[in-house]
């Protein structure tokens, strides 16, 4: 025994006079069905098990353990992590075992209870976690969301400020042009003045936006 604990059989070890089965995937555990063990038997030595009868207790392992791997690879479909919550079941056994009442329920009633409370719980973690990063991925998300619109808005607020340094014609021509989409011919018309005019005016604004917005 280490810290308290028994080293749980390996699949194969003798224990206590019985064949110890470890719980492997698919595998039904010895002794039948589990309302088919005799449930005073067990609830003996569970009784030994909470004095601390190493003994006993690999005998009950053995009795118990496909039965408890079943119940957790029903839960968790998972083979490797039904095998984790068997083994945690099996060491809860050996620590509660005294908790064990006899007048509540049979003995592997009592076992199957922890092995589909501990899969249950298992499935409620890991459901816990995968929500946890998907609100994290979800935050970073509207974090980047949120920088590009405030730069936009910047820039926006940035180019509005430039653009009212501009006389109103260059406003104007560069609005028509660049915000609307109309062609030199276009802007000149709508603002009554010669395309020539319009193409000068264009391109002092531009040179001015240029050099007030900081662009190389």
């Amino acid at each position: 025994m280490t810290d308290g604990q028994p080293s749980l059989p390996a699949s194969g070890q003798e224990t206590g006079g019985q064949q110890a089965r470890s719980p492997v995937a698919g595998e039904p555990g010895s002794g039948g069905r589990a309302g088919d063990q005799s449930g005073g038997d067990l609830g003996a030595l569970l009784g030994q098990v909470a004095r601390g009868d190493e003994n006993a207790f690999g005998v009950v392992y053995g009795q118990v353990c496909g039965h408890v791997f079943g119940v957790a690879r029903s839960v968790l479909r998972d083979p490797a992590q039904a095998e984790e919550v068997a083994q945690e079941v099996l060491l809860e056994v050996w620590r509660d075992a005294a908790r064990f009442d006899a007048g509540r329920g049979t003995a592997m009633t009592w076992v199957m209870t922890l092995a589909h409370r501990r899969a249950v719980d298992r499935v409620r973690s890991e459901q816990a976690a995968a929500d946890r990063e998907q609100r994290a991925a979800r935050a970073d998300v509207a974090y980047d969301v949120v920088a590009e619109t405030v730069a936009a808005r910047l820039d926006a607020e940035r180019v509005r400020r430039c653009l009212g340094a501009l006389t109103d014609l260059q406003q104007e021509s560069i609005t028509l042009a660049y915000y609307r989409g109309c062609t030199y011919r276009e802007v000149a018309g709508l603002l009554k003045v010669p395309v020539g005019t319009v193409k000068t005016r264009m391109r002092d604004g531009l040179i001015r936006l240029r050099d007030c917005l900081g662009v190389d």
